[in-house]
């Protein structure tokens, strides 16, 4: 089977802004893919331009309207070719939404795990509270208990300063 989604940006688990970049290689039927962002409460539904007469690479951003009622971080994006074809491929990951992670979002920064690091630590030097929380969320997927880090990780840090 020849490919023809290929999406190299986001990848699962980014932690994205409210205008989502995206880009990889695609054909599509007319050039065109649907976008769907949901998690489970309200969606977004809009389309991007791809190469049409044969794989071509693209990029292009979906801007998330203020007014969507998301209540989760965690949203489901899907990139598909069904404009011919319900059934044509598809492409659905996890990504995370920095600004229901923390109010402000307007970034990132890598933090590398010390020997002796806590969450509380760590977010009382980046943010002057000990409230963890949206570093544990910005890393839901390496992190399963905020009492289990390990020197030499690399943790996302939000921010709302940069």
């Amino acid at each position: 089977m020849v490919v023809t989604l290929d999406i190299q940006q986001p990848q699962p688990y980014d932690l994205v802004d409210s205008t989502i970049l995206i880009s990889g290689m695609a054909a599509a039927f007319e050039g065109t893919l649907s976008v769907r962002l949901s998690e489970g409460h309200d969606e977004h539904v809009t389309h991007i331009q791809v190469g049409s007469m044969g794989l071509k690479q693209f990029q292009d951003s979906v801007e998330v309207p203020a007014d969507k009622a998301f209540k989760l971080p965690r949203l489901m994006l899907t990139l598909a070719d069904d404009t011919g074809n319900e059934n044509g491929p598809s492409v659905t990951m996890p990504v995370l939404y920095g600004p229901l992670i923390l109010q402000g979002y307007t970034g990132w920064q890598p933090y590398t795990v010390k020997s002796g690091d806590t969450l509380i630590g760590i977010a009382r030097q980046m943010y002057g509270t000990p409230d963890y929380g949206p570093i544990f969320a910005a890393n839901q997927d390496i992190l399963d208990d905020a009492n289990e880090i390990f020197a030499g990780q690399v943790l996302r840090i939000p921010r709302n300063d940069i």
